[in-house]
């Protein structure tokens, strides 16, 4: 068994000081089962301390080390090195910021930007309703808890985005769309026709082209084309 790999990270570089890009080569040794973070992170003890990138819980929940690797989005903490290698069939990678919005350095982008999108479906519930029976809980239909649990696994991490074949200037991106559906779905929203007027606007539902590559790449797992296409079935406003 190969213990360790000898690797190549051609990483995308950017100073903001000068507006210059670039791509740096590394050459280094990594183990098997470390994470392209822990590769970042050698880089910055052993090589260079000025490249820059994103973490913060390193466990899959924040979405913050979203990068491109070999042209394919995705969590740098939930890449082993071994995965790497066999998926890609290389021991050379390609890293580069998510293409969601500016770069501010480095691997690092502007996620102020990106979240401007998800802002505009407002992803908070907008008129609450009251509990059904006073010091109980919302209701929800067993039957739609799980699919509606599963919508809610979204991370923000834009590698949906980045994915996504509509673009990003006209469409609000599939995450955002995920966002306002997860809404219309809760027993605790009123307002659905604000919802679903967002979700059908010039910049919703039907930029979507439906190449599924935000199902392929999200990290969660979750089938966000699948929400999507029965959102434009009209699955979320038979009762409205």
């Amino acid at each position: 068994m190969v213990t360790t790999y000898n690797l190549t990270l051609k990483i995308s570089r950017y100073d903001p000081a000068g507006k210059r890009g670039w791509i740096q080569d590394y050459q280094l040794e990594a183990g098997r089962i470390q994470r392209f973070v822990d590769l970042f992170r050698k880089i910055n003890e052993e090589q260079d301390p000025t490249l820059t990138w994103g973490s913060s819980c390193e466990h899959g929940q924040c979405g913050t080390c979203s990068v491109i690797v070999n042209g394919k989005p995705l969590l740098a903490c939930e890449l082993l090195v071994e995965k790497a290698v066999k998926y890609f069939a290389t021991t050379t990678f390609s890293i580069e910021p998510l293409d969601v919005a500016p770069v501010l350095r480095d691997l690092v982008v502007d996620l102020a930007e990106a979240y401007a999108r998800i802002d505009k479906v407002k992803p908070y519930i907008i008129d609450p309703a009251p509990p059904p029976t006073k010091g109980h809980e919302y209701a929800i239909d067993p039957k739609l808890l799980d699919r509606y649990v599963n919508a809610t696994r979204c991370i923000n991490c834009f590698c949906c985005v980045s994915a996504c074949l509509a673009g990003h200037k006209n469409f609000l991106g599939p995450n955002a769309m995920l966002a306002s559906i997860v809404r219309v779905m809760d027993p605790r929203e009123k307002e659905k026709k604000e919802r679903l007027k967002i979700l059908y606007s010039d910049q919703g539902l039907y930029r979507c082209h439906s190449s599924q590559a935000c199902s392929f790449v999200c990290p969660k797992e979750i089938n966000v084309a699948h929400f999507m296409a029965l959102a434009k079935a009209g699955e979320f406003n038979q009762d409205l």
